[in-house]
């Protein structure tokens, strides 16, 4: 979500991977592995060479928090029961806390879901001035 967040930042311009490791003090070896898995599901368009960096692959209110969590953590698994294939849990079926657990993860998706990376840089003046990035649209 940082690299988006960023990119969304520094759009249109390419933001470095070099940049995220420093502004979050992320392994580099890390956010190359996130900027290609978000470059391959189109969230990110990548441009290789000295020069180079990635940006938004499409607009940042079309890119919502929710669809990334999922394609980039799968699902919400929190319990064992989750998982119908590796599920050996006694309780199946008359749980209430699996069922509370469920209910939450539903109800945490749907914040999720209603949040576009545009929402999540709103205040872009304050977040450029935190990461001393100067704004280049003004």
């Amino acid at each position: 979500m940082r690299c988006l967040q960023l990119a969304a930042l520094k759009s249109p311009d390419l933001v470095r991977i070099d940049d995220v490791v420093e502004i979050h003090r992320i392994s580099r070896p890390h956010i190359v592995k996130v900027v290609h898995q978000l470059g391959k599901a189109g969230y990110l368009e990548t441009v290789r060479g000295r020069n180079g960096g990635f940006r938004l692959g499409r607009p940042a209110e079309s890119i919502t928090v929710g669809e990334v969590v999922r394609v980039t953590e799968g699902p919400l698994e929190l319990v064992e029961c989750f998982n119908a294939q590796t599920n050996t849990c006694p309780l199946i079926g008359l749980c209430e806390l699996s069922a509370k657990i469920k209910e939450a993860t539903a109800a945490f998706m749907a914040v999720l879901d209603s949040t576009s990376v545009a929402d999540i840089v709103r205040n872009r003046s304050e977040l450029l001035e935190r990461i001393h990035w100067v704004d280049a649209s003004n």
